[in-house]
């Protein structure tokens, strides 16, 4: 899977948000969740033609209207990235990365007990 670039990236949350939507229809997304003047047309287009030369989305054609969705999944990207994170900086090892978390107060022991729990909780429906 492709890296994406933190433009892209943004867009592409907001497909996920979206489903199936238009150039204008994340332009419109933009004003009202972000604020401000939507960006240009040019702009929102040029993106969405990269995300889909780089396989993160497809479109159907309505005449002259392209209506755009995503072909990967929001929980395989956000798989796909977390791991590489831990790869490239914690040697690829999740109890570095919890540690890491712990020693920098980013989790405390409430949530890292929750995490345990779920964990267990997976582990043990798994196995039914």
């Amino acid at each position: 899977m492709k890296r994406l670039t933190k433009a892209e990236e943004d867009i592409m949350q907001i497909i996920w948000q979206l489903e199936r939507c238009t150039v204008s229809d994340i332009r419109d997304f933009i004003q009202k969740e972000v604020g401000g003047e939507k960006p240009p047309h040019s702009t929102i287009s040029t993106i969405v033609r990269i995300l889909e030369e780089k396989g993160f989305l497809d479109h159907k054609a309505y005449g002259r209207t392209y209506e755009y969705f995503p072909t990967v999944s929001k929980s395989d990207y956000s798989q796909k990235t977390l791991k590489k994170f831990v790869t490239d900086y914690f040697e690829g090892s999740m109890n570095q990365l919890v540690s890491f978390l712990v020693k920098e107060e980013k989790i405390d022991m409430n949530e890292l007990s929750k995490l345990l729990q779920d964990f267990e909780d997976k582990k043990t429906k798994d196995h039914d």
